[in-house]
């Protein structure tokens, strides 16, 4: 933030310190790219020598604990993830986690790296017993379901699918549990805004032409909004999603497309897309919160397809 001070009747705005720091965030992401913990480690100390323990510096050091997560350096990841949730703490005193976005990003990344960091060195159960805590405190804020996604992404696999919802849909009609008996299924959750569903699109469609066995089914919601953001009543967004799909999707057409929140809810797709393969038995082999590549999702296809 610069600052605008008023001495001795000259307004004087503090420029140099506030630049330097304005993008601690994506300066400690900067240096994370290129693997460089050190740089990161050094911004950050000197961004709280400067200004102290801010939400940006928060989710700055959460960033550290994803980073060395995605290495799979998990004592590493682990650490910086107890560092952050240690001194958010005094942070949401007397206010809601919902009160600063960057705050609320800490504490979310906070608890899920913490979680996938335990498991990541086979302490299942405590990293489950971590994100149910979690959801206990903030099991009605903007975090809930980063939370639930990440117990998902623990505990659905090997479970039987939940069913899904289709009071709403487009496309082919919803199959029933019948006739999906004995069926390697891939569900889709993608939302109308979503960049990256845009991009898996043409890598499902490429699946689909080689996978004909497999049923692929594209749960979606409604957001409240449509085209550039603009509010939109039920109707008019669901018109807006029937064109998304149909000008963004054109190697999809003519699958279910359940439109339910309760789908999302379910399964915790906070991220999307997700990515959930259910083998021939009805229980869920793999579940992914995000992109996916045309090759690891193949391999993934393979095991239920030959299951």
């Amino acid at each position: 933030m610069i600052r605008r001070l008023v001495l001795g009747g000259f307004a004087v705005v503090c420029l140099s310190a506030a630049l330097s720091f304005a993008g601690i965030v994506e300066d400690v992401r900067r240096s994370l790219t290129q693997q460089d913990f050190p740089s990161a480690e050094s911004a950050l100390g000197a961004y709280r020598a400067k200004f102290g323990v801010t939400p940006e510096y928060l989710e700055a050091l959460s960033w550290m604990g994803r980073g060395a997560l995605a290495l799979e350096r998990y004592p590493q990841a682990e650490t910086y993830a107890s560092q952050t949730l240690m001194l958010a703490a005094p942070q949401i005193k007397g206010r809601s986690v919902d009160s600063d976005d960057h705050l609320a990003t800490a504490i979310g990344a906070g608890y899920e790296v913490q979680a996938l960091a335990l498991a990541g060195q086979g302490h299942k159960a405590q990293a489950t017993a971590v994100l149910r805590r979690a959801l206990q405190t903030y099991g009605n804020t903007s975090i809930a379901n980063r939370l639930h996604k990440n117990l998902n992404l623990l505990i659905l696999g090997g479970q039987p699918a939940p069913p899904l919802k289709s009071t709403e849909y487009f496309g082919a009609p919803p199959a029933s549990a019948a006739q999906l008996k004995g069926t390697p299924q891939l569900l889709f959750f993608w939302a109308h805004w979503c960049v990256d569903c845009k991009g898996e699109g043409p890598i499902i469609a490429r699946l689909r032409s080689e996978f004909t066995e497999l049923t692929i089914i594209a749960p979606t919601q409604r957001y409240g909004y449509a085209e550039r953001g603009e509010e939109a009543t039920p109707p008019a967004e669901l018109a807006y999603i029937k064109n998304v799909w149909q000008r963004y999707y054109p190697g999809l057409q003519g699958i279910s497309v359940p439109v339910s929140k309760s789908n999302f809810t379910v399964y915790g797709s906070s991220t999307t897309p997700t990515l959930v393969l259910i083998d021939r038995k009805g229980k869920i082999a793999y579940y992914h919160p995000g992109a996916a590549s045309y090759e690891e999702l193949r391999a993934e296809i393979e095991k239920v397809t030959r299951g």
